[in-house]
């Protein structure tokens, strides 16, 4: 199964379980008087909707090359990852919000034993597909389905503090529920942050990772008729390396045999990276290199 296909798999599974979630939390919340489960079932509805965003991001990223886009359109990945990402920073400051209110009026009423259930529930599942969606997300190296991830962990840590909270109401400590809604905010806007930092990479043409160098490098010079690398560059575009070189090659061989020593080092590298969408690789006669020196 490629990537796409994947990831779409992996996203329509993770709608379901969620709005079979959010439709028992939000019931939970009602029938156990419970606002902190109430808002954390509508923050489960969001994670559908994210997800929805997620799907799209993908089938557009996944796009063929066109003549308007001659070099695809995986860089359509980082920007819904940044969209993903200031929705999680939202989820976060709108539940620390929430928390900061409650806490101010001191209007904590004490919550039935079915949201104390539905929060242990919700705790495992959403864990459950958090681990699912990363793991998907780095398989298939999609940065909106890893955001997508963390989206379900922040519902999952909604849910530990709606545990706690609603545990502290039922023993007489009805102060926890506000403050755990607060920490969990922090956290929520922290990983929005740093999943917005690593959108922005994939969209300033950054290089690849010293290991993927050291690779092209070493699959190069490994090459027959390859006498030397003079320039090597990467960039990251969206979730694809995209590779630019120079090789140094005997300079008294034909264009030719230049040429086809060239179709080696662009086919081994393409073929054995598989992040490498294109390499492009100049010759330059070694010959020449040594009359400089």
């Amino acid at each position: 199964m490629d990537g796409y296909k994947k990831g779409v798999r992996a996203n329509w599974i993770t709608i379901f379980l969620n709005l079979i979630l959010s439709i028992f939390k939000i019931m939970a919340g009602i029938i156990g008087k419970s606002n902190a489960m109430l808002a954390d079932g509508v923050h489960t509805v969001s994670d559908v909707l994210t997800t929805f965003v997620v799907l799209l991001g993908l089938k557009v990223s996944n796009k063929e090359a066109d003549e308007n886009h001659p070099y695809g359109h995986e860089k359509y990945e980082p920007i819904f990852a940044k969209i993903l990402s200031l929705i999680l920073v939202i989820t976060g400051i709108l539940i620390g919000i929430e928390g900061i209110k409650v806490l101010k009026s001191g209007d904590i009423k004490i919550p039935g034993r079915i949201a104390l259930i539905a929060a242990i529930i919700s705790i495992g599942i959403k864990e459950g597909m958090y681990r699912y969606t990363v793991k998907v997300a780095k398989e298939i190296k999609s940065l909106s389905m890893e955001a997508d991830a963390w989206h379900h962990r922040s519902d999952a840590l909604s849910s530990v503090g709606t545990f706690f909270g609603i545990l502290g109401a039922r023993l007489g400590l009805k102060i926890l529920d506000p403050i755990l809604a607060i920490v969990v905010s922090l956290i929520i806007i922290k990983v929005g942050i740093d999943l917005y930092l690593q959108s922005i990479r994939g969209l300033v043409d950054e290089a690849a990772s010293d290991e993927i160098i050291e690779k092209i490098e070493k699959l190069t010079l490994s090459t027959d008729g390859v006498l030397g690398i003079k320039i090597l560059k990467t960039r990251i575009f969206g979730s694809k390396i995209y590779v630019d070189m120079d090789i140094f090659v005997d300079g008294n061989i034909s264009v030719v045999e230049g040429h086809n020593i060239a179709e080696k080092v662009h086919d081994i590298i393409e073929k054995k990276i598989t992040d490498v969408k294109h390499c492009m690789v100049h010759v330059e006669p070694y010959s020449n290199f040594h009359d400089k020196i």
